[in-house]
């Protein structure tokens, strides 16, 4: 298959979209095309009848090629809660997401799957996040906030992705909070525990601002 990644994350709000549209345009930058697919999202609104999620719109934005919302974002939930609970009675089957995702993974050069939540959280009854991407067989890159807590959460989220035997590509050090003490130190300790790279480091923004975002984002373990 052409390449791809699986975009987890240490929590919830850690900034995934954000490293996922930075990592689009990064690549997008470096000559190949690309989509991204949000498998299952909760906390979506209403769109000229259809519930869309924020997050997979902006994937869609910034795709090189058009696909319709259903094809990158097959599951999408109103209430803004774990996508088990918001399924409410809706089953979330994996075998419908593997085959959304084979119909477009050859669409562009590098596919990005975003996961929900982080790395155990559970999508279904049945399944979590961890048993989707070990479905897709892609290599993950992990997002790490960079907050007061983050190399526990570092270090735990990449140990779980290495027991479940998949590969971690590297990281992303996703800067959430502005008035961190140590922030360089912690980063740089989180580098020094985890054997995966650290593929970029991603400023604090209050504003999503793409382009720079990938301008931050290397290339030694990406091209």
């Amino acid at each position: 298959m052409k390449k791809g990644y699986f975009i987890t994350g240490t929590d919830t709000d850690v900034g995934k979209t954000w490293a996922t549209v930075a990592l689009m345009r990064f690549f997008k930058n470096h000559g190949s095309s690309v989509v991204g697919m949000k498998p299952v999202a909760a906390g979506c609104e209403w769109v000229e009848g259809t519930l869309k999620n924020e997050d997979a719109l902006l994937l869609q934005e910034n795709a090189s090629v058009l696909l319709t919302y259903k094809e990158i974002n097959p599951y999408a939930f109103k209430r803004p809660v774990s996508p088990h609970l918001a399924a409410e009675n809706t089953a979330v089957d994996i075998t419908v997401l593997l085959q959304a995702f084979q119909q477009i993974k050859n669409k562009a050069d590098i596919v990005m799957v975003e996961g929900a939540g982080g790395w155990f959280a559970p999508i279904s009854d049945e399944y979590d996040i961890v048993d989707l991407a070990k479905a897709m067989q892609l290599p993950v890159i992990m997002v790490v906030a960079i907050r007061l807590g983050c190399i526990n959460h570092a270090r735990l989220t990449h140990q779980a992705i290495k027991s479940a035997g998949i590969n971690c590509a590297g990281w992303l050090a996703m800067c959430v909070d502005k008035d961190m003490m140590m922030q360089t130190e912690n980063i740089e300790t989180i580098k020094s525990k985890l054997s995966s790279p650290l593929l970029g480091i991603l400023p604090y923004s209050p504003d999503a601002d793409f382009n720079d975002l990938a301008n931050h984002i290397m290339e030694r373990h990406l091209i």
